[in-house]
């Protein structure tokens, strides 16, 4: 039976259970610590009976442990029907999970635990149970349990593929292929429960696991392939047709002998894409529908350059059932394969041989996903805007189409037929901390509760102190260190923009942060004096995917000044892979000579200058 969900607390007594309890895991405590006022009163009756109770903090951080294990969000759930009938305790614990069979019945689950389990139609042993008994019920993998287990991935076969923190990998399901890599096609019981692929990788670590219909491609941390499976159209990448039984390296055009060093794979049905560090993108297997974006339909054994991508750095590859779509580091999408759906997002059904920008005038795309079951395709813009195309509950949409999701996971849960993830979830916990957020982020700029004005540029923000000094370092010293503001209403602010400073308090109602990539850079540098060192990290994300030319040398600058090295060294990749562009800009032009000087040193060791 589904829990209500709480109503929202007021801003005010939110305000008033702060400045009582001084933190805001108490507040959670506050909320949570009672399971009927959770579902039967707001936080302003709780107020009053802590303040009956007299319950102490200590109490409440308690009691804060044993709530979390009955809540959880609903939300999630909703979406994917196959974890409905779970105990909310077992729900609530869940790390990542991967949703897939014919039907988007059968899913395999981590817990924060360490523990796996798994539960569905076990179709062909895919559950991994060791036998062949089908579970509403979710059931232990007991060889997996404590193994670690930290990527997931399946094919339609079904079998699946899971990779451990200490580097094995494990697989069980149908084997008529060797899609297993145990060395053989047997469908002994064995199979019906994880086995340890024996097979050495060369001692290195597992980044990334995929699956095609009957394949599996793993990457390693030294930026090599293996593969094994089924290899009736090369997809395995090994120069020939022959099914491949074990791991077994793909090299050719991919070896690091060449100085290639593979960033992402990904798998189609019966084809493989590999991402290279330096932006090119490498296709093999199946090409029937021109999946491999080689300019023709003609299948490849070994991997094959994706030449109509010549010239742009792509930085994402996804693939469908048979489509494929790659995303440039500048935001631009494309995509080429099979098209009967719309899958494409092209506004017609015509297949493509080659890649062909998709949504051109809709915005700058930051994230792409599809899965080898189906043919539906999802992408993210940069405002966070979620779209959808190709293959919809049964309707073909040629062109991509705005949904309300925040995530693409939300796509392919309520529109990809049949309904499995595209990679592993991660679920969200709390539906009643969502209404602690939600009263949170309403109070923010309220004049009505709050007791302190920031104002600046002739704007003023309404906020609390409570929450200032919970959230911040720099106003708990300001208000607890006799500052000058401590004793005041209104406080100027003249070091900021007023944009900047108010994405900076509104980040310490939400934990969010809503800027263009321009005011991230004075917010970057806010974050830095305030030593916000999350805030920091979330300013660096944006100005990341904000990047383009004309911007680089600024951005790369200002990642120095604030001794953000990722993002430093994020930005000089993007300049080295569009030197010629980046070097003629008028920021360019304007930066410093010795920054300059410095820049064309490294960019030479990077082997930017050929010639």
């Amino acid at each position: 039976m589904l829990h209500a969900v709480p109503t929202a607390p007021c801003a005010a007594c939110t305000i008033r259970v702060l400045m009582l309890y001084g933190s805001y895991t108490v507040l959670e405590a506050v909320i949570f610590s009672d399971k009927s006022a959770v579902r039967d009163h707001s936080l302003c009756d709780i107020e009053r009976q802590l303040l009956n109770k007299k319950q102490s903090a200590s109490q409440l951080e308690e009691s804060l442990n044993a709530s979390r294990a009955r809540m959880t969000n609903l939300h999630d759930v909703a979406k994917w029907p196959i974890f409905s009938l779970m105990e909310v305790e077992l729900l609530n614990s869940i790390h990542q999970a991967c949703v897939f069979g014919s039907g988007g019945n059968e899913a395999i689950f981590t817990t924060t635990d360490g523990d796996v389990y798994a539960l569905g139609n076990n179709h062909n042993s895919c559950l991994g149970l060791g036998d062949i008994q089908s579970t509403l019920v979710p059931r232990k993998i007991e060889p997996l349990c404590g193994k670690g287990v930290t990527l997931m991935a399946f094919g339609s076969g079904p079998h699946v593929v899971v990779a451990t923190d200490s580097g094995e990998l494990y697989s069980w399901g149908h084997n008529g292929y060797c899609q297993l890599g145990n060395g053989t096609t047997s469908q002994s019981p064995e199979r019906m429960a994880p086995c340890l692929i024996s097979s050495s990788l060369g001692g290195c670590m597992i980044t990334q696991v995929a699956c095609g219909s009957h394949h599996t491609l793993v990457l390693t941390d030294n930026g090599e392939v293996f593969a094994w499976g089924y290899n009736n159209c090369g997809q395995v990448g090994s120069g020939a047709t022959a099914n491949i039984n074990t791991p077994r390296k793909v090299s050719s055009l991919l070896s690091k002998k060449v100085g290639k060093r593979v960033m992402a794979v990904a798998c189609g049905q019966t084809s493989s894409l590999a991402l290279i560090d330096n932006g090119e993108v490498y296709g093999w297997g199946y090409n029937g529908n021109g999946q491999l974006g080689l300019g023709n339909n003609v299948n490849q054994p070994s991997p094959c350059r994706v030449s109509s991508l010549s010239g742009v750095v792509i930085s994402q590859i996804t693939c469908g059932y048979a489509h494929s779509m790659a995303l440039s580091d500048e935001g631009v999408l494309y995509s080429w394969g099979a098209n009967s759906y719309g899958q494409l997002g092209t506004g017609n059904k015509a297949n493509l041989v080659t890649g062909t920008r998709v949504g051109t005038d809709i915005g700058r795309f930051v994230e792409i996903g599809a899965t080898h079951y189906s043919h539906i395709s999802a992408a993210m813009l940069q405002s966070g805007k979620v779209y959808m195309w190709g293959q919809c509950r049964g309707q073909s949409v040629t062109s991509p189409m705005a949904t309300k999701f925040t995530c693409l996971d939300d796509v392919f849960a309520c529109f990809s037929s049949p309904a499995v993830t595209w990679r592993p979830l991660r679920f969200e916990t709390f539906v009643g901390r969502r209404a602690l957020e939600d009263c949170l982020k309403n109070s923010f700029d309220n004049q009505e509760s709050s007791d302190l004005t920031i104002s600046l540029e002739g704007k003023n923000i309404h906020v609390h102190k409570a929450i200032l000094k919970i959230r911040c370092e720099h106003f708990r010293s300001m208000f607890q260190s006799h500052w000058e503001e401590d004793g005041k209403d209104v406080i100027q602010i003249t070091q900021y923009s007023y944009p900047v400073y108010r994405a900076f308090l509104e980040y310490l109602y939400t934990d969010t942060v809503s800027v263009n990539p321009e005011d991230a850079i004075g917010l970057l540098d806010l974050a830095n004096s305030y030593c916000e060192s999350h805030l920091k990290k979330l300013c660096e994300r944006i100005i990341k995917q904000g990047i383009n030319v004309e911007n680089t040398p600024i951005l790369m600058a200002a990642a120095i000044k604030y001794e953000a090295k990722e993002l430093e060294d994020f930005c000089f990749k993007f300049a080295v892979n569009h030197m010629t562009a980046v070097v003629q800009t008028e920021a360019f032009q304007n930066l410093d000579d010795g920054y300059v000087k410095d820049f064309l040193a490294k960019a030479a060791q990077w082997g930017a200058f050929k010639y």
